[in-house]
């Protein structure tokens, strides 16, 4: 990838599709945006792309994760070529029908990203078995209270679950209020019953998987996936192979790169989100390009992993949700050769969201800028905006922005509804890859969608320029977290939130908004880990002093909170305090955070509250 062959990208058709939309009014404020180019035919289903690329590319590295004794590997990593992958597919999808599962009942897997976690997946849909990837935290960070993963195993009523290992995972399972066959990759023999995935991995494949295989259809269901549970109570979402190959079609008409180069991923987001577990991971099984997966995480300790693997492997293409970026940027800063590895051979810098801090997006600039020649190569800082119920993406900002809050246009064959909601825009979705329903809770089905068929997503938005409609869709967030103070004044959570992040840079990680039935607005700010480390009162005083510099720019209590508190702690992906769209739960927060709250309006001041008087 060549700098001469960059020049062009921003304004080349063949590289990026042209900045294009076609708006169509429907009276009282109400209009359809989409693009004017129709979707392509795409695949049948998941399997035909691991067909296509075994036959095509058969000794290419398919995917790839930290090996578990690196002294067995030339590099320290465990690879699967597309061959030994469709290989090892077809062996455990012929282990799954020689089972005789019962019909109708998904596979659950319990832990993390692997490769025995991917074959089994790609198993499952290749001969119509669903499979629901779960948090891993409900198990781990459960502390002998399964109440939350027996439930969730108790709505899914499984026929197979997957864990890693047994040690970790067998305890979850042994008075779980299902009948279902464990599999282990690792333990199996310690526990009653349970199967070794090196036994599946044995077993020889007939044409029965072929017949299976061809039985597949766009309507299949291929996954489950669990909604981040804002109520505590998660729905359990249905995505066909229709969703996930519609919507890596739009994606490919969309960066049209991606139909001459194969990219390159060193990645971590959980594959129980569908970021993680649909977006990149079939990003990859759909264009043939490779797969690191990192085994580190945004989180002290871990993210020193990723630091590791970054001096090993160079994307093209790097995903992440904005704390993942504010972690890595003390490395990235402090070495030039680590930053020169990273920044080299880049094509996209995407982030989840709309809530890149402008901080976050300034330093990672500055350091592109040092180690690359921006000018003839810019980097490419870009996002998209989709959900569970989405497959997911169904934005994509295609074109160079210059700071977060736009989030694309619609990709080829997403229809958006525009519809005037309490002072905002509610976007409403349809298209190939919106989902079908939630699997058996037919009311929320139907409460999903309106009477034209459009899936009620929640979120708002506006065009940036109300007379371009190809200007792109600024987000303006969650329709139903805004809030009226007691005087009656409308706050705009989503826009509030952005802006004191942003004044508060860098210290603010993120921030919720509070007030709902209150006289002030006032905010709960998670902290960066660099601002963490700085003295309290040094913390306080700048956190102040924005603080008044908010309150003397804008008139109006709708518009200037009066107090923050200082969260010790990181939002909980663990706990769903970051949804799967990659922003802040702002209302499964609060209510993790009551206490909190009510600190924040204590009378007496609460000490802890930092105050704009």
């Amino acid at each position: 990838m060549t700098t001469e062959a960059r020049r062009p990208f921003f304004d080349d058709p063949a590289q990026l599709a042209p900045r294009r939309a076609v708006r169509e009014d429907l009276g009282g404020g109400a209009f359809v945006l989409r693009s004017p180019e129709p979707l392509q035919a795409h695949a049948r289903s998941v399997g035909e792309w691991l067909e296509q690329w075994a036959e095509r590319t058969p000794e290419a590295t398919a995917f790839a994760e930290p090996a578990a004794n690196a002294a067995s590997t030339s590099d320290g990593w465990s690879r699967l070529t597309w061959r030994a992958l469709r290989q090892r597919v077809g062996a455990v999808a012929q282990s799954l029908l020689d089972l005789n599962l019962p019909a109708g009942q998904p596979v659950a897997v319990l832990s993390d990203n692997s490769l025995d976690h991917l074959v089994l997946e790609l198993a499952c849909m290749h001969v119509g078995r669903p499979i629901c990837p779960i948090t891993s935290g409900y198990s781990r960070l459960a502390q002998g209270d399964y109440t939350r993963i027996h439930g969730i195993l108790a709505t899914l009523g499984p026929a197979l679950v997957y864990a890693h290992d047994a040690a970790t995972y067998a305890p979850v399972l042994d008075k779980a209020p299902i009948a279902a066959r464990a599999v282990f990759s690792q333990g199996a023999d310690g526990v009653p019953g349970a199967l070794p995935f090196s036994a599946l991995l044995a077993t020889r494949e007939t044409p029965a998987v072929a017949a299976a295989f061809a039985a597949v259809g766009p309507d299949t269901h291929a996954k489950y996936l669990l909604t981040s549970g804002s109520t505590g109570h998660p729905k359990v979402v249905v995505n066909t192979q229709r969703m996930l190959t519609a919507n890596q079609q739009m994606l490919r008409q969309t960066l049209r790169f991606l139909n001459g180069e194969k990219p390159v991923l060193l990645d971590w987001l959980p594959w129980s989100h569908t970021f993680g577990g649909n977006h990149n991971k079939f990003l990859v099984v759909s264009t043939g390009g490779t797969m690191y997966i990192d085994d580190g995480r945004p989180l002290p300790g871990l993210i020193d992993k990723t630091i590791v693997h970054l001096r090993e492997v160079q994307p093209t293409l790097h995903f992440n949700v904005p704390k993942g970026y504010d972690m890595m940027l003390p490395a990235l800063e402090a070495d030039a050769d680590l930053a020169r590895r990273f920044f080299g051979r880049l094509r996209m810098v995407f982030y989840a969201g709309a809530g890149m801090p402008q901080s976050t997006w300034q330093r990672l600039e500055a350091v592109a800028a040092k180690v690359r020649d921006v000018h003839t190569d810019p980097m490419w800082f870009t996002t998209s905006w989709g959900s569970t119920e989405t497959a997911p993406a169904n934005t994509f900002a295609h074109w160079k922005l210059d700071r977060a809050g736009v989030i694309g246009l619609p990709m080829p064959g997403v229809e958006i509804k525009f519809v005037p909601n309490g002072g905002k825009l509610e976007m409403r979705l349809r298209g190939p890859n919106i989902f079908p329903g939630y699997r058996g809770n037919d009311e929320a089905t139907r409460a999903a969608f309106d009477e034209d068929g459009f899936y009620r997503i929640g979120d708002a938005g506006y065009l940036q320029d109300e007379s371009d409609p190809a200007s792109g869709i600024v987000f303006n967030g969650r329709v139903a977290e805004d809030f009226k103070l007691t005087s009656g004044t409308w706050v705009s959570v989503g826009t509030l939130r952005l802006h004191l992040v942003a004044a508060l840079a860098p210290l603010a990680q993120d921030a919720v908004i509070t007030g709902h039935d209150r006289n002030e607005i006032g905010a709960l700010v998670f902290l960066t880990e660099a601002a963490r480390t700085l003295p309290e009162a040094e913390v306080r005083a700048q956190v102040k002093a924005a603080l008044q510099r908010i309150r003397a720019e804008h008139a109006g209590s709708a518009h200037t909170p009066t107090r923050v508190l200082l969260l010790p702690d990181a939002p909980s992906m663990a706990a769903g305090e970051i949804t799967d769209k990659g922003y802040i739960n702002q209302r499964l927060t609060l209510a993790r955070r009551a206490a909190e709250v009510e600190g924040l309006y204590a009378q007496p001041l609460d000490a802890r509250v930092i105050t704009a008087a």
